[in-house]
This record gives structure tokens, C-alpha cells and sequence, in this order.
């Protein structure tokens, strides 16, 4: 796969954090990843996703970085990194790394500097602004983990801006200098060697210089944080983004090959997602939150998605999870096996790129972690029982037995193992014909084996009451994708051979096909 490789490409998200710790102090690294590479490339997908490794104090894990260009001690050197990348592409394997340019540590030494003084080289490198009269804030945005999006600064006398924790000034976009330093960044781990980029938030890079108010958002009922009581129309989404997609294209385009995907967050969500993979010099892709947030896995979410696209100027992304929501099995699924195996299949039988996240392979439940070992900030400031975003962000289980079911060697990890998990081990479904392992491997290999399902286009189709029906077209080539959503049997007009069953679905006639409930088929008529 060279050129335009990430179409239709399939690619798997490891949080380094939690897939493998090689030096048992209970926290994932780059060389567990590196160990771990060759079960990634026995999937079948075409790459991973890496979430941040970057230098940081780790009070977003990750994600407030202090040090772009530097590999945090806890995950290894920047040598491993660079042994990964040739291991990985030396199985076949593409490798994506998040990028966080939105904001950064308050520890990077960017903000320390900007934080000293109003006069200076980077004095305006974030965003900074007075009190109003009264002491209050400059306006009323909401930060998205929770309180005020501004936190008072007593050494220089004003108010700068955060999305997230305080923890997390946001850049000035708007200040010279700011986004040529970015595309430096970008330009180093090129250099590296990695194949593209995800963009985290990245339509929160401007913001309105005027600061004015955002709206409200009435609600029915209270949203779990006070950020979600708002339109961001002056925070987020701004037009001056389009600018900088287009200098990062442009970058980009300069070594074929390499791609940069989304992340999209924004209300309504779909028509930011199209917005910003339209034409040859915006994302090459782009994923919103529309499958990742929902509550319900009905035919409707997914009609919304693929109709939402059929005319876009673009190429979408898709996944059901990561690790920001609750997993999938549980969230969208009941922790129904059979469910699960369903969604999976329908999700790698859209169009686009698809992402999976770690664990999903194995249909790996929301874990439980009890609220005194919680680590995500937003985990807890949304507490109302449940884990957050920690539930998807315990330990991989790679065997039934040990310590820490094979992630690491000591029992001690930085969030608990769910021993709901172990016997659903990576280990444990090697091998087994029936396992929910080789369920994905099989949906995997048939998504690379038919170029129609990686690249045709997508019509809908009418079927009976909870079932998800649509064409994949391309010159000529027809696949049928049949998937029961309801929990009720069906029988679906269809002619055709099925080159995937799931759960049990057949043929009863030459021109029906009977799903069971939480069936699906792929038929080549």
C-alpha cells in the first residue's frame, strides 16, 4: 500500500501507557511496545496510532506536553522510538503519533517564559488577558474538564486562557512565530521517519481575539460539566484553523506517503468532520465524536454517518472507541458478546479509515476501578459512578495468570487490572477458532482482501425494522452489508454469496438471508 495507503486503511490505537510494561514498574513503555509489534501486525491492520509519549508531567497523561520534541524517560529514549519505527515498518506497519499543539505543559519552558514578564520573545505566545473590573475572568468560557477556561497568573497580573486543566495553557495562534515553530515540530518527527500525524482538538487551535461570550446550549437536563452549557462558537472551530490546515497540507504533501487524521470535537458534530477533510488542502482525514459518544448502537447512528458523507468533498474516519469513552462492548453493546461482534462488523464495513482501539480485538468490557484509584482529572471531575475514561484505560491483558494478567511484573500498575479481563487475554484467544481474536482477524483480512469495502462508495439500503442495510460499490463490484442491531431475528431480501456470517446468519432462501438477533452478513451478490 503506498501513495494514498490511509484510505480505507485499518489502524490500531496503543495507549502506551497501558499495552505493555518491559521494566516492571507498572507503567507501559516503548520497548513493551516494540515486543508487542508483532501481535499489532497479526491482526492484519495496516498501522498504529500512538498516543503521546512525549516529555510531560503527566497531569493529563500525556497530553500536557512539556518537551515536543523529547521522549518522557518514563516510556524510554528517543532511540527506542526510533527502533520502534523501523521495527514496525519493517512489519508492514504504518506509524501514526498524536500531536498536541492546541496547548501545552505549564511546565514547557514556552509558558514559563511567556508566564515571566508581558515583554519578551514569547510574552504572547499563549493567551493572555486582564481581569475585569471586578476581579472576575475575561468572559464566560467554560473549560472542558471542568471551572473556568482562565486561572489567574500572580507574577504577570492577568488571566490565561485553558481548554482543559490549568495545567494546559493554550497556545496564541494568533502570535507570530507560533505556528512556524508547530510545523517545526511536525517537521522532526517526519524526519524520524513516521507516516503521519493525529491532531488532537485540532479545531481548538483559534480563538476569537475579541473574547467574547459564548452562548448557552439550553439543555433538557444538566450536562456532567458546565462546558457543555455553551455553544463554543468563539473557543473552538474558528475559520483562521483552515489557514494553518493548509501550511500543514502543504508539508505534508512534500513527502508522499504520509497523512495526518483529525481529531474533531464539536457540536453538531459531522458537518465540522466533512468541513475539515474537504479538498486537497485541509486534513486528509478526520474523525468527530458522533459513534464515539453514542449511547445507543441503532441503524439510524450509522445511517446519520455514511448519508451525512455520500456527497462530502473528503474522506471520513471511524471508531467505536479509544480512549477517551467508555468501551464500546459495554457502552454501546450491554456487554453482550454477540453484540459486539456485530458493531465490530459494521464499523469495519464502512467507508473510511478505521481505527481500533486496543482490547476491542478481545471485546474487552468497561473495566471498574473504584473511585479512590482514579488518574483522569476529567474521570473525576464528571464522577457520578462509573470509571470515565479510566475504564478504558487499564492494563491490556496479555495471559490469564500473573500479576498483572502479562502487562507487567509487578501487581502494582497505575490503574488496576480488571480480573474480568484476564480471561479474556490476548494469550488465552490465540488460537481459538470461535474467540472474539479471531473474529477481528477474520473481518480485518476480509476489509485488505476486498478493495471494495476499503474504497467503493456507499449507498443505503432498506431493510426490515433494526437492521443496518448498505451497498459498497466500486467499478462494478457490489458487496451487501446486512447487520441486526435490534436484538431480533430478521429476514432481509438478499441474493448473493455470504463471504461473512456473523452470529449465525444464513441463507433460507435463494433470495432471503435470516439474521439472528445481533446477526449481520457481507454478501457479494
Amino acid at each position: 500500500m503506498s501513495g494514498e495507503w490511509w484510505r480505507g486503511a485499518c489502524l490500531y490505537q496503543i495507549y502506551p501507557l497501558s499495552f505493555r510494561d518491559s521494566d516492571g514498574d507498572g507503567r507501559g513503555d516503548l520497548p513493551g511496545i516494540i515486543e508487542k509489534l508483532p501481535y499489532v501486525a497479526s491482526l492484519g491492520v495496516d498501522g498504529v496510532w500512538l498516543s503521546p509519549f512525549f516529555a510531560s508531567p503527566m497531569k493529563d497523561f500525556g497530553y500536557d506536553v512539556s518537551d515536543y520534541e523529547a521522549v518522557d524517560p518514563r516510556f524510554g529514549t528517543l532511540a527506542d522510538f526510533e527502533t520502534l519505527v523501523t521495527r514496525a515498518h519493517d512489519l508492514g506497519l504504518k506509524v501514526i503519533i498524536d500531536q498536541v499543539w492546541s496547548h501545552t505543559s505549564d511546565q514547557h519552558t514556552w509558558f514559563v517564559e511567556s508566564a515571566a514578564a508581558r515583554e519578551g520573545p514569547r510574552a504572547d505566545w499563549y493567551v493572555w488577558a486582564d481581569a475585569r473590573a471586578d476581579g472576575a475572568p475575561p468572559n464566560n468560557w467554560q473549560a472542558s474538564f471542568g471551572g473556568p477556561s482562565w486561572t489567574w497568573s500572580a507574577r504577570r497580573g492577568q488571566y490565561y486562557l485553558h481548554n482543559f486543566l490549568p495545567e494546559q495553557p493554550d497556545l496564541n495562534w494568533w502570535a507570530p512565530g507560533v505556528a512556524e515553530r508547530i510545523l517545526d515540530v511536525a517537521r522532526f518527527w517526519l524526519n524520524l521517519g513516521v507516516d503521519g500525524f493525529r491532531l488532537d482538538v485540532i479545531n481548538y487551535l483559534f480563538h476569537d481575539p475579541s473574547l467574547a461570550d459564548n452562548p448557552p446550549n439550553p439543555r433538557a437536563r444538566p450536562p456532567l460539566l458546565p462546558s457543555r452549557m455553551q455553544r463554543h462558537v468563539h473557543d473552538r472551530s474558528r475559520p483562521e484553523t483552515l489557514g494553518f490546515l493548509a501550511r500543514l497540507r502543504a508539508l505534508m504533501d512534500e513527502s508522499p506517503g504520509r497523512m495526518t487524521v483529525g481529531e474533531v470535537v464539536d457540536d453538531p458534530a459531522l458537518p465540522r468532520q466533512i468541513e475539515y477533510t474537504a479538498g486537497s488542502d485541509r486534513l486528509h482525514t478526520a474523525y468527530s465524536f458522533h459513534l464515539l459518544t453514542a449511547e445507543r448502537a441503532t441503524p439510524e447512528l450509522f445511517k446519520k454517518a455514511i448519508a451525512a458523507w455520500t456527497e462530502a468533498d473528503g474522506w471520513p474516519a471511524w471508531s467505536l472507541g479509544n480512549h477517551d469513552v467508555a468501551r464500546f462492548a459495554s457502552r454501546l453493546a450491554g456487554d453482550d458478546p454477540a453484540q459486539t461482534r456485530v458493531l465490530m462488523a459494521a464499523l469495519l464495513a464502512l467507508p473510511g479509515t478505521i481505527f481500533l482501539y486496543q482490547g476491542e480485538e478481545l471485546g474487552l468490557p468497561q473495566a471498574e476501578v473504584a473511585f479512590e484509584r482514579l488518574a483522569d482529572p476529567f474521570a473525576i471531575a464528571s464522577w457520578t459512578g462509573g470509571a470515565g475514561r479510566d475504564g478504558a484505560r487499564t492494563p491490556m491483558p496479555w495471559t490469564a495468570d500473573g500479576p498483572s494478567a502479562g502487562f507487567s511484573a509487578s501487581a502494582e500498575t497505575w490503574l488496576p487490572l480488571d480480573d474480568r479481563h484476564r480471561a479474556l487475554a490476548a494469550g488465552v484467544q490465540d488460537g481459538d477458532p470461535a474467540s472474539m481474536l479471531a473474529f477481528t482477524r477474520r473481518l480485518v483480512g476480509l476489509r485488505k482482501f476486498e478493495p471494495v469495502l476499503r474504497l467503493g462508495a456507499t449507498r443505503l439500503l432498506d431493510g426490515p425494522d433494526g437492521v443496518l442495510a448498505f451497498e459498497r460499490d466500486l467499478d462494478g463490484q457490489r458487496l451487501v452489508c446486512l447487520f441486526e442491531l435490534a436484538g431480533g431475528p430478521a429476514d432481509v431480501a438478499a441474493s448473493g454469496e455470504i463471504l461473512f456470517a456473523v452470529t449465525g446468519a444464513e441463507r433460507v432462501e435463494s433470495t432471503v438471508v435470516r439474521l439472528p438477533p445481533h446477526g449481520g452478513a457481507i454478501l457479494r451478490p
